[in-house]
């Protein structure tokens, strides 16, 4: 579940996106001039961290240039540029995608570009250089062909909602009928393996769980990739009916055994998994990866606390951006004029933002234009739902066998709270079936992490934890009586 710190924590960036990126527009250059053609690298200084970006710039057909842009520490890779303009020595980049642009002017031996990043309200200088060699990320466990199982292009209809989604369905070798687990991502729009910040567990977590004789079914978010429909009107309701939408393609596969067929999903899909589980018999299993016991009101603060603390923040703004949060969602959860609530934010924002001192806006880059655009992003039905989303009367329904993991350095779903309510609720409703682990040394994504930090994810080689992926795997095939198959 990606953080989502509210109060001037400048989380710019950048939008992790999975689907695929439009073309790249070409711009004609004006005097033919080629020198740019290269890979500009340079560095945003954020909230203490030094965040890199890519310009590649290449000559396209004629006296064109076409360029697009990386962002690898959050994963991000060829966004297009939308506009290009070299005029004057002044060079002008506008990527829409992320309402972001670029301004910079280019010394005369094309070695460096001095300009400036704007985003969202925010401006950064960033002084661009040429590199010789892109960024690569060392992810050892990826699969790599030939692989020793089948895969189908899946696609499924959720007619309530009129959308086709699409994925993959990865089967063990022979005509089965086999169990099959179906993936169901976090939240943030992410495609079938749930890339994120150069990684891509639900591939690793497929490629493992069908080496062991269990079919996988891993799909692309509505909105994602080549999947139809608007991700941006969704809320986890709407994700449950596209998961049940998938478990009626996988009921109709020759090559499945429709009696096993269990849902595994990870931090908003460990909030989805159940609630589906809670309405379908046709769910043999569920697994709950980084899922919720809480309140989303009270995971949003938790999380908040947590990486602010990890990540140096003073104590007093940490407390003080606890209480505007709570005031925050007080209004949102009860404000129903969004105009009204538009405006009492607002004040809420500014009022927090006059208690900053002018060295630490400076540090942060903090600036007023921020209130606006924060306040814009606060009103979408997936939050509002998710505030006020109680997961606890859907677990209370859960029959079937359940297996729910947190990792001991989780800082977006703190373990202790959320497994204690888990199991209270599973429990309270007569669920004698079910197994809950704190996993020690993990963070969110089941890796083996130092603090936990979700600034740490890129920088970890390992994807999921070899320990996680045991555990997973032998209890999957416990319930579904499969045997392993390397």
């Amino acid at each position: 579940m990606p953080n989502r710190r509210l109060l001037f924590i400048p989380s710019i960036i950048f939008f992790i996106l999975a689907a695929a990126w439009p073309g790249i527009l070409a711009q004609e250059l004006p005097f033919g001039e080629n020198r740019l053609d290269k890979n500009w690298s340079g560095l945003l200084k954020v909230s203490g961290i030094d965040l890199q970006i890519i310009f590649k710039i290449s000559s396209g057909p004629g006296k064109t240039l076409q360029a697009a842009m990386d962002v690898p520490l959050q994963g991000a890779k060829d966004i297009p540029v939308d506009k290009i303009s070299f005029e004057n020595g002044r060079l002008h980049l506008e990527i829409t995608a992320i309402n972001g642009i670029f301004e910079g002017k280019v010394n005369d031996v094309f070695t460096e570009i001095d300009g400036q990043w704007t985003q969202s309200g925010m401006s950064f200088p960033l002084l661009l250089k040429p590199i010789e060699t892109l960024p690569q990320f060392n992810r050892p466990q990826e699969p790599k062909r030939p692989l020793p199982y089948d895969e189908e292009e899946a696609f499924f209809e959720n007619k309530k909602a009129a959308i086709k989604l699409a994925g993959t369905l990865t089967l063990p070798k022979g005509n089965g009928p086999f169990p099959v687990v179906l993936l169901i991502t976090g939240s943030g729009a992410q495609n079938r393996d749930e890339e994120l910040l150069g990684h891509r567990p639900f591939l690793v977590l497929s490629d493992y769980l069908t080496r062991r004789g269990l079919a996988v079914l891993r799909f692309d978010d509505r909105g994602v990739g080549q999947s139809t429909g608007d991700f941006s009107k969704a809320t986890s309701l709407d994700f449950a009916g596209d998961v049940k939408s998938g478990i009626a393609f996988l009921k109709n596969h020759p090559r499945i055994d429709p009696k096993k067929i269990g849902l595994l999903g990870h931090s908003e899909g460990g909030i989805i998994a159940p609630l589906v589980a809670a309405e379908s018999a046709d769910v043999s299993f569920i697994v709950m990866l980084a899922g919720t016991g809480l309140t989303g009101d009270k995971i949003i603060l938790l999380q908040s606390e947590l990486i602010s603390r990890a990540d140096g923040e003073p104590e007093e703004q940490i407390k003080n951006n606890l209480e505007d949060t709570k005031k925050t969602f007080a209004v949102l959860k009860s404000e129903n004029d969004q105009k009204k609530a538009e405006e009492e934010i607002t004040r809420i924002l500014g009022q927090s933002f006059d208690r900053l001192s002018e060295e630490y806006k400076k540090q942060q880059g903090i600036t007023r234009d921020m209130i606006k655009t924060q306040v814009q992003t606060l009103f979408t039905p997936w939050l509002r739902f998710f505030l006020s989303y109680d997961p606890l009367p859907a677990l209370k329904k859960v029959k079937c066998p359940v297996l729910a993991l947190n990792g001991g350095k989780d800082l977006q779903v703190p373990p202790g709270e959320n497994l204690a309510a888990i199991e209270k609720a599973l429990k309270d409703g007569g669920n004698l079936n079910y197994v809950i682990k704190e996993l020690a040394g993990l963070n969110h994504l089941f890796q083996t992490a130092n603090s936990g930090s979700p600034v740490e994810y890129i920088k970890i080689d390992e994807t999921i934890s070899p320990v996680a992926l045991q555990i997973i795997g032998d209890w999957i095939v416990k319930q579904t009586g499969g045997e392993k198959n390397d």
